[in-house]
């Protein structure tokens, strides 16, 4: 199987822009795309049945965090017990990651937002959704509240692009960061998640559609092949610092 290419921090972010500047797939649609497929390989993780089942969704105020309220509401959809804990009151939410909290509290979903002497509820899996790809330097407040409550449960984490506290451009974990089962990233692999060093963090990769366009990739000189043809949630392997999706 050829190897991936591994996005660098700067180049996720020009395409970000690209998809919404020059291709006007807006970040709505990114979003959606990022929640949905979370919450399948969410599903997928629990056996193939959410009914019932109760997960704890972590989101942070960013782009991050609003995947991860997309993914809450697909998973609420199909039955799940859904626990939503913010690093923020709902108030404080703004742009698409307020407007994805705003179905959800339209659903009444169950949702409280962390604090000190907070404990999280029973759950078979954990959604880390703190942070996303611009971390830089430790987590503190809330987001590093909620990591550390996260790691002291016994449930598996799935992390979202990125575990919580993990530097996607140089791969350096910070303290704290999530140390999770499984990490599903956007698009490609983003270049720190693929050292030696956070193999154990980061847990099995997976990479998720978003609906890039192979020409896009060319515009930042990348040949990216139709790697989505037969799933758009694939599991990969990582050895020597090189990316390969894993054979079915």
């Amino acid at each position: 199987m050829p190897s991936l290419p591994a996005l660098s921090t700067d180049q996720m972010r020009e395409v970000d822009r690209l998809m919404i500047e020059e291709y006007h797939i807006e970040l709505l649609q990114m979003m959606e795309n990022a929640g949905r497929n979370l919450a399948l390989l969410a599903k997928r993780m629990l056996d193939g049945d959410v009914a019932d089942r109760p997960v704890v969704v972590l989101a942070g105020r960013g782009n991050n965090g609003g995947g991860g309220l997309v993914a809450a509401r697909h998973l609420l959809n199909w039955g799940a017990w859904v626990q939503l804990l913010l690093t923020h009151r709902p108030e404080e939410y703004s742009g698409v990651p307020a407007h994805q909290l705003s179905i959800l509290q339209a659903m009444d979903a169950p949702l409280a937002w962390a604090e000190e002497g907070w404990e999280l509820p029973p759950a078979d899996l954990i959604i880390d959704a703190v942070i996303g790809y611009g971390l830089q330097g430790d987590p503190t407040g809330a987001a590093a509240n909620l990591i550390a409550l996260a790691n002291s449960s016994v449930a598996p984490i799935l992390s979202l692009d990125a575990p919580s506290g993990l530097d996607t451009a140089t791969g350096q974990l910070y303290s704290p960061h999530i140390v999770a089962a499984a990490t599903m990233t956007l698009a490609l692999p983003k270049a720190g998640l693929l050292t030696t060093a956070v193999r154990s963090a980061v847990g099995q990769l997976y990479l998720a559609d978003i609906s890039v366009p192979p020409a896009l990739y060319e515009r930042i000189g990348l040949d990216v092949p139709p790697i989505f043809a037969a799933d758009t949630i694939l599991a990969v392997e990582v050895v020597d610092g090189v990316a390969r999706l894993l054979e079915k």
